[in-house]
């Protein structure tokens, strides 16, 4: 049962992915995306081969459970020690150029 076979790699399928994209392509470029799209489509419908017939579907890739950690509540840096490396502050907040411009 293919999906995708149907499809045809043709200069119609190029023009219209080129304009969806707003890309314009020289006549020698769209015979090479032509076959690199006929190369994908071929490697995609190797997912066509297998029997999977009987196979019931994966929702996890494994039976682990996420294990999480406990939060605990540790000291942190005060304000001090935090601005103590930077290299401009004031003393409270780091200080940074301006990437805003009105």
């Amino acid at each position: 049962m293919g999906y995708i076979c149907d499809m045809e790699v043709n200069d119609a399928l190029v023009d219209k992915l080129a304009h969806l994209s707003r890309l314009a392509y020289s006549d020698a470029e769209k015979q090479e995306i032509k076959a690199d799209l006929q190369r994908m489509i071929a490697f995609v419908e190797k997912l066509n081969e297998p029997d999977l017939s009987g196979v019931a579907p994966l929702l996890h890739v494994s039976d682990e459970i996420n294990v999480l950690r406990k939060d605990e509540v540790k000291g942190s840096v005060s304000r001090e020690e935090a601005l103590r490396n930077a290299p401009l502050h004031d003393d409270q907040f780091f200080k940074v150029p301006k990437v805003i411009k009105k």
